[in-house]
């Protein structure tokens, strides 16, 4: 029995509770500032009312071909207005929203599709013949729906899909769009790299999307009516909700099918972009544009960035650009970033090398995120705030997901203890801010040692002619591993494996130094993560003798 005065008599009831969703954001945008445009698409432009009354249209369409609460709902689209309404459709008629990388194999895919047990899948033209060997390989037989867009250039493959703005078409523009019954109900299921072993389906919840989604706003400080570039993936995480935050705040999106250098510098220019997100690769790809490509700003454009920390050099680059980079961590399992590395104004005073220092940083817990610490994963006791001692990175809190999907195992092992554990390895600083060291899968252990990769590559990354590198372990006949130093150079830029070498020796231990530096293309992800686990492979057949790289 409860006994405290202020619940008796006081019950929850519809006047004074309702289940947090995001989808509530665009209702109100719509019904507050109609006309102001929501989203660009090279000469398309479309305002809150048109954008509201699409998605509600989608709603009722899916509706109508029999899609209710829990269904999944599958997207395999670019950075277009149809994955903008997909992210407000499919869970307006109580669906769940599986955005899919447009970069994975079809085998990838096919699994993906049968494990969500995807009842409808919307298509862009390009990426047609693609779902059309993953449907061939996998069990399921959605619906498909075709999206055609008018920005793609490319061929059409031949296909008997309904069109998507038919089907749209076919919907009510004042459907009763479905609330959740519960915000723990799942609004999107994302699935993890899956390099070791089948991919996890991640499930995220109406109440974490409306609560990162705001922190979002919080974090990047994002006025009312900024505008945001679509350089990040909308697949990826669903856009770190990004897709529901500009909603909130009446922003405006800037869709971008490609991510190339000209349109990037043309939007930013010509929209007036406040804000974007994006790996290292993408800063890098801005900043190498041409001259007669690259546009002058009038305004300090925010840009935020998660994969690892970009090098100094980019920095400056980037800050000299007229860019503002504040760097971001997370996972999928948290909705995306829900980690900042809020910069406090005493550190701009600072030295170049030092402010690079704390930028490399992870930094501290969002505002939705009720927990971060760095622990023991066998005590589950935090580590000694001492910037030296690793632990795993663990999260708690309501920006948390649900769980993977259909793997109870998995779930289990990833919440123990209370905890989400990350499986990255990190330090906290004496203020409390964190760093990663590594992930726990690429830790190198040579000699009973433990070499943080993380730590050979900032190195190797302070010299100029380094442009990306990545340090995975190689299997050696006496210390068990050694670093192994994958390296891109910048253009124009020449050095050999021996004065790199020399250059690690003077700022690592003998040790960590690398004991192959090999010159090659590094492989990425579509959202520009390295492929550590393509590297590792390489490694060893470098090791066994087999390896084709110009290596030294």
């Amino acid at each position: 029995m409860d006994n405290n005065p202020y619940n008796t008599d006081l019950d929850r009831n519809p006047a004074n509770h309702q289940p947090l969703t995001p989808l509530t954001f665009l209702e109100r945008a719509a019904s507050v500032f109609p006309d102001h445009t929501a989203m660009v698409h090279g000469p398309l432009r479309r305002s809150y009312a048109e954008f509201y009354a699409r998605s509600r249209q989608l709603a009722s369409a899916l509706a109508q071909q029999g899609i209710g609460r829990g269904d999944t709902v599958s997207a395999l689209l670019a950075n277009t207005p149809a994955m903008l309404e997909c992210h407000y459709g499919v869970p307006m008629c109580g669906g769940v929203l599986h955005s899919v990388n447009t970069r994975l194999d079809a085998a990838v895919i096919a699994f993906q599709l049968d494990h969500a047990r995807s009842k409808i899948v919307i298509v862009d033209s390009e990426f047609m013949p693609l779902m059309q060997e993953a449907l061939a390989l996998a069990q399921v037989s959605p619906l498909v729906i075709q999206y055609d867009d008018a920005e793609y250039q490319g061929a059409r493959a031949a296909s008997d899909a309904q069109d998507y703005d038919a089907f749209v078409a076919t919907g009510d523009a004042d459907f009763g769009w479905l609330m959740p019954e519960d915000e723990w109900d799942a609004i999107s299921i994302n699935y993890t790299s899956g390099t070791t072993g089948d991919p996890k389906g991640v499930v995220s919840h109406h109440r974490g999307a409306y609560l990162l989604a705001q922190g979002n706003a919080l974090t990047t400080s994002m006025a009312k009516h900024a505008v945001y570039l679509w350089t990040l993936p909308m697949f990826h995480c669903n856009g770190w909700c990004f897709p529901w935050t500009l909603s909130a705040i009446i922003g405006t999106h800037v869709c971008l099918r490609q991510v190339r250098a000209a349109p990037i510098w043309d939007a930013l220019a010509d929209e007036g972009v406040t804000h974007l997100c994006g790996a290292p690769i993408v800063m890098s790809l801005m900043i190498s544009a041409p001259a007669d490509e690259k546009r002058t700003l009038e305004r300090t454009v925010q840009f935020f960035t998660a994969a690892a920390p970009p090098p100094e050099k980019l920095l400056a680059d980037m800050r000299t650009a007229g860019f503002d980079v504040t760097h971001l961590y997370g996972l999928t399992e948290t909705y995306g970033p829900s980690v900042v590395n809020d910069w406090h104004q005493g550190w701009s005073d600072l030295p170049a090398a030092e402010q690079a220092a704390l930028k490399s940083r992870q930094g501290v817990r969002y505002l939705p995120l009720e927990g971060l610490d760095v622990m023991d994963p066998e005590t589950m006791q935090p580590v000694p705030r001492d910037g030296k001692t690793m632990g795993e990175v663990m999260f708690r809190g309501n920006v948390v997901m649900k769980g993977y999907f259909r793997n109870p195992k998995a779930t289990e092992e990833a919440f123990a203890g209370g905890w989400f554990h990350s499986g990255d390895l990190g330090v906290r600083y004496p203020d409390g801010y964190i760093q990663l060291k590594d992930r726990s899968k690429d830790v190198i252990i040579s000699g009973g040692e433990n070499i943080s990769s993380i730590e050979v590559e900032e190195a190797l990354y302070r010299h100029p002619a380094v442009g990306i590198v990545a340090v995975v372990a190689m299997p050696h006949e006496k210390w068990g591993e050694t670093p192994c130093a994958f390296v891109e150079l910048v253009a124009g830029q020449d050095v050999d494996a021996d004065a790199l070498r020399a250059w690690c020796k003077e700022r690592l231990a003998p040790y960590k130094v690398p004991g192959k530096i090999v010159f090659a293309a590094i492989p990425r992800t579509s959202t520009g993560k390295i492929q550590k686990f393509v590297l590792r492979d390489q490694a060893r057949e470098i090791a066994a003798g087999v390896g084709a790289l110009t290596s030294a």
